[in-house]
């Protein structure tokens, strides 16, 4: 073939392959390209200088040309990054998956913890007072409480024999030994963690804040 852009001067076709690299992954386009060279310039030769038979000589080659060893590659460290995200997203799964079982359970915990059953004994405590509202004159104390009876809305609850006129850790309070008198009181909160209750005149008042284990 002779040469369009200085006659006489050899030249030859060179064919490329696009590569494109990152840190995730290596790749070659899976179509090549040819360029023609004038090996005496040391130039490449202008596409628009291109014959007939050059154009045809190149695509021939281009379609003759070995396959690269691969198209796609992904490195190290984009197998690293693709074991993280798939690990991220199959943790959010699984916890979508969970979350709605876990806030059954949860919620089935806070139900029972808020449950109060006859012979159910708390620890927190009381108040008695001489008018309705009115601290001055009144008495109160720390220790453990049990629920004797439950009619319908109405709790009847007895103080330990040991109470304390200031906080003590539950521990150093007699939870077992109970008075024969009870307080018919009703339910103001009936909270998992906090329970509290008052008598109809207002006069009776207890607050409990954890169930002893049977």
């Amino acid at each position: 073939m002779e040469n369009p852009n200085k006659t006489g001067n050899a030249m030859e076709l060179v064919l490329f392959r696009t590569e494109g690299r990152s840190f995730f992954h290596t790749s070659h386009t899976k179509q090549a390209f040819g360029e023609y060279w004038d090996v005496v310039q040391g130039k490449e030769i202008p596409k628009r200088l291109w014959t007939t038979e050059m154009k045809a000589n190149c695509t021939t080659k281009v379609k003759e040309a070995p396959s690269p060893p691969f198209f796609f590659k992904v490195t190290i460290v984009g197998w690293l990054f693709l074991l993280l995200a798939f690990g991220i997203i199959g943790s959010l799964v699984y916890e979508g998956i969970q979350a709605p079982k876990q806030a059954e359970k949860y919620q089935q915990e806070l139900t029972e913890k808020a449950r109060i059953s006859e012979g159910d004994v708390y620890f927190g405590n009381y108040r008695v007072y001489k008018e309705k509202g009115n601290v001055i004159g009144s008495e109160g104390g720390f220790g453990w409480f049990k629920v004797v009876k439950i009619e319908d809305s109405t709790y009847h609850i007895s103080k330990s024999v040991e109470t304390s006129d200031v906080a003590k850790p539950k521990e150093e309070v007699n939870s077992t030994d109970f008075e024969q008198e009870t307080n018919a009181v009703k339910a103001k909160e009936l909270g998992a963690h906090h329970k509290s209750f008052v008598s109809e005149d207002g006069l009776v008042e207890f607050s409990f804040s954890e169930k002893k284990n049977k």
